[in-house]
């Protein structure tokens, strides 16, 4: 499996961008992020690649999005 860096100018556009992926996956398997990712977590799915590679792509989307709230919630 490849890894790749992308950097982004900002924490939102690093967001949409995760955003966006997560969308795709969720039309192709027909599942919402959290729901994949609750099964995943409990082992009920397989370790392919897509899948792996989603499990991450919702765990930096999370990150972010909450960096992000305790941001906004610190200027407010």
């Amino acid at each position: 499996m490849k890894k790749h860096r992308i950097e982004y100018d900002s924490s939102v556009d690093a967001l949409v961008a995760i955003a966006k992926h997560l969308s795709s996956y969720e039309s192709r398997y027909k599942l919402t992020s959290e729901e994949f990712y609750n099964s995943f977590s409990k082992g009920q799915l397989d370790d392919s690649e897509d899948y792996i590679e989603w499990a991450n792509d919702y765990k930096h989307y999370i990150m972010i999005r909450h960096d992000l709230e305790d941001q906004l919630h610190n200027v407010a």
